[in-house]
């Protein structure tokens, strides 16, 4: 289907973008006002977009519903300061409870159960059960309209960082993705969670360059069994690798022997196990497979 979001109200036209743009991280934000009345409510129009200097945005954007401004927005333009508390999956439920519309001045940390800790370089207060919390001060709002919906990008520059040692790796020299458990926001009531089951590495591009597809051998580049995932992992080489006449692999054999009689099935099947041994991590066993294949 084509959708023209031009002839679509804003809300409707929200709910397609959220559903599409998706996962989304989670951004607990924490603000005060020129009183000391704090607020607490999360944002999923959330990212990192600088890291020198390092800049997080977030964006309270304008209700759809009566294009009034949030309490985040608010405070923010009194006191240009805020926390930015990252979510995991132990306190998901507390954060959406925080996402409630509590009138104004309404302590969410009280209504959420979060417990709130001093600040080191700012005046809003941390979320003792985030994992991380980012102190901030705001550079710069920008809106991106007056109607209904439009957001409000809150520039902030990151002072401090707090990260629990739990979630740190074994040497402690960084943040293990399987120990921190991030929850993204999807569409509607949907959420997403990252743990060991859903984790997965892509190594980055070749510095010295990738052949890329038009560098591949044609019956790898046109293999009928490799997806293009597969086919990408094979192409970030520098250089066809060499054929190792001492490779030894049993599946292989057996496929060998199996098939002696069809070679294009012998093919299709050997690509078969090098796209499982992908699958694995195994690129260099795989290429060994397909440079056997296309010699057999």
């Amino acid at each position: 289907m084509k959708i023209d979001l031009s002839t679509l109200a804003p809300g409707v036209r929200q709910n397609w973008l959220q559903h599409a743009i998706a996962p989304r991280p989670i951004g607990l934000a924490s603000t005060i006002d020129g009183r000391g009345h704090v607020n607490l409510s999360p944002f999923s129009f959330f990212n990192l977009f600088s890291s020198n200097p390092p800049i997080l945005i977030f964006s309270p954007a304008r209700r759809v519903r009566d294009n009034t401004t949030k309490h985040t927005l608010e405070n923010i333009m009194e006191v240009a300061e805020v926390v930015i508390n990252i979510v995991d999956d132990s306190m998901v439920q507390q954060v959406s409870l925080a996402s409630c519309e509590y009138p104004k001045g309404v302590d969410e940390f009280k209504m959420a159960g979060f417990t709130a800790m001093p600040s080191e370089a700012v005046k809003p207060p941390r979320v003792a059960e985030s994992k991380i919390q980012i102190e901030c001060s705001v550079t710069e709002v920008k809106a991106l309209g007056e109607e209904g919906g439009a957001g409000n990008l809150v520039i902030c520059q990151v002072i401090l960082m707090h990260i629990a040692d739990e979630i740190l790796n074994d040497d402690g020299t960084m943040i293990d993705p399987q120990k921190m458990r991030h929850v993204a926001r999807l569409g509607g009531d949907w959420y997403s969670r990252v743990d060991g089951s859903n984790l997965f590495k892509v190594e980055k591009p070749n510095q010295k360059l990738g052949i890329g597809f038009p560098g591949l051998p044609v019956d790898i580049r046109h293999s009928s069994i490799l997806s293009g995932n597969q086919i990408a992992q094979l192409a970030n080489v520098d250089a066809i690798p060499d054929f190792e006449p001492w490779f030894s692999d049993p599946h292989v054999k057996q496929i060998i022997q199996y098939f002696s009689a069809n070679p294009d099935e012998m093919e299709l099947e050997l690509h078969r196990h090098a796209a499982y041994l992908l699958d694995q991590g195994m690129l260099r066993e795989a290429w060994q497979v397909l440079l056997l294949s296309s010699n057999v």
